[in-house]
């Protein structure tokens, strides 16, 4: 019975968070599940239809527990403050990060949302750059940030080519817009943003921003923009590149596209990589081992003594090629590039 338990709480530590609330979708029924349904954005309903696809051959003993977990966080909940706008905001954003929690409070709360955004949300990339494509670049690059990454990196594939580095220098330049710009997007989506629009500045865009519609670019798009942008600006290039996915942030990744991607690289490659890696991400891939091979792994790797600082970039940005490459191919989900959302 313990090693029962021991199998099912190892299932469920490899399930991603999409896929935990795919199964507690599943069990509210076809009306609740379609009531939560509906104020998901087109790509999490994308994520979570196709997690509660996957998730239907789960054992009953697997929904238990993805179930017990689920009550044992709701119980850890207070009632102190719920209810009010700051209260809500305050755990969105621990939730879920200051970039997804203000497009979340954008749709649920009063007043923060616009038309014009929820149209552009539902659209097709490549409308939207059809759209678009004439407009100035200022316009251009506004309307890529308020989009969601991926997105705005598919619409920018589309895009005329000799533009994409100058819109990528707007983008990461934009601190705050205007009413008058926003006017001038209200104009081009032909719907009225939220009231809200008349009354201050809005804040869109920034190297932050720039770096995560980055990340979803295509390998082969992504270095032609960069030099394009480095003969722009290369200090700005420089800044949006320390700003973009690394390799340190593969510490968050979920366990299934660790695995995926340690199938795929070289293990004399990966100790390089690993060598002056942070704890964190150390930790990552260790925990993907067997414990006898991860034994094996760290002697083979302590053994090889010093290195050379750019010899482990070199090895760890090779990673990040290959891991980049696995995520355009739909092998893999990288967190600062994919669906997860719960």
């Amino acid at each position: 019975m313990a090693e029962l338990s021991l199998d099912l709480n190892e299932e469920l530590a490899l399930m991603t968070s999409t896929e935990q609330a795919a199964v507690i979708v599943l069990l509210l029924g076809e009306q609740q599940a379609a009531d939560i349904i509906q104020y998901l954005n087109p790509r999490e309903v994308q994520s979570l239809g196709s997690a509660m696809v996957g998730v239907v051959d789960l054992s009953q003993d697997s929904v238990n527990l993805v179930l017990d977990n689920f009550v044992a966080t709701i119980k850890k909940q207070t009632n102190l403050g719920l209810g009010t706008t700051d209260y809500v905001e305050n755990v969105l954003k621990r939730a879920l990060g200051e970039d997804k929690a203000s497009t979340v409070l954008g749709r649920i709360l009063p007043g923060s949302s616009s038309k014009g955004l929820e149209i552009l949300r539902w659209m097709d990339p490549r409308a939207i750059a059809d759209m678009i494509s004439t407009e100035h670049p200022q316009v251009v690059a506004i309307i890529l940030s308020v989009l969601e990454y991926d997105v705005a990196a598919d619409v920018l594939n589309y895009l005329p080519e000799i533009n994409r580095g100058e819109i990528m220098q707007r983008i990461a330049s934009l601190e705050s817009v205007q009413p008058s710009a926003m006017d001038e997007l209200e104009r081009i989506m032909k719907e009225q943003f939220s009231s809200n629009s008349s009354a201050k500045s809005s804040s869109f865009g920034g190297i932050k921003t720039a770096a995560k519609i980055m990340n979803f670019v295509k390998v082969d798009l992504e270095g032609k923009i960069m030099g394009d942008l480095s003969e722009i600006d290369e200090e700005l290039m420089l800044k949006i590149q320390d700003n973009m996915f690394t390799f340190d942030n593969l510490s968050v990744v979920d366990n299934k596209a660790i695995q995926v991607l340690m199938r795929n690289v070289e293990p004399e490659l990966l100790m390089v990589a690993l060598k002056v890696a942070g704890e964190d991400v150390k930790d990552k891939f260790f925990d993907n081992m067997s414990q006898r091979a991860r034994a094996m792994f760290i002697d083979d790797m302590e053994s090889k003594g010093p290195m050379r600082l750019t010899d482990v970039e070199a090895a760890q940005k090779t990673i990040m090629r290959l891991a980049r490459k696995l995520s355009d191919a739909g092998d893999l989900v990288l967190s600062g590039r994919g669906d997860d959302f719960v």
